[in-house]
């Protein structure tokens, strides 16, 4: 019997861990959905005041920037979703969601740099580099992302490979 105690032992520890993180990342995905929600209910507000004040113009970018935003929070809770499903780490989740805060940082960028243009030119090349930087940091991502599902396709089954080597 002693011989079993030890054994016993971590695995009620790791039991308990294990529903832990269950009951944390739920809890994490909960907040992150009401953010989620509070965040599109605010833009839909942002939107329908630009609207009737005819400046949606003017407001686009900061209503794109937080529906973008809601999108971002969507893709953590999927991540976390994820995670208590497999109880695994997936990477591809994350890369998406760099990609999405990539662009939401662009479209940011793109609209306020035309008043640097003309009043701060040091600042407007900074901001170019930056642009720059985004746009490689989006191929990156997204070539990884064209990399895990490729070799995820490529992986065959034992059936396949055997009909292969015939």
């Amino acid at each position: 019997m002693s011989e079993h105690a030890p054994t016993r032992h971590p695995s009620i520890v790791v039991h308990y861990l294990g529903r832990i993180e269950r009951i944390v990342l739920s809890l994490i995905a909960f907040v992150l959905v009401i953010l989620a929600l509070l965040l599109l209910v605010s833009s839909v507000i942002a939107m329908i005041q630009a609207a009737l004040a005819g400046n949606v113009r003017d407001g686009a970018i900061d209503i794109l920037d937080g529906v973008l935003l809601v999108m971002m929070t969507m893709e953590i809770v999927y991540t976390v979703t994820l995670s208590l499903q497999s109880h695994k780490l997936v990477a591809e989740p994350f890369l998406i969601i760099g990609i999405i805060a990539a662009i939401r940082r662009t479209l940011v960028i793109t609209a306020e740099s035309t008043k640097l243009e003309l009043t701060n030119p040091d600042a407007f090349r900074s901001t170019l580099m930056e642009l720059g930087l985004l746009a490689f940091i989006v191929a990156i991502m997204a070539g990884s992302i064209f990399v895990m599902r490729r070799s995820e396709q490529i992986q065959l089954d034992p059936a396949e490979e055997k009909l292969l080597d015939d």
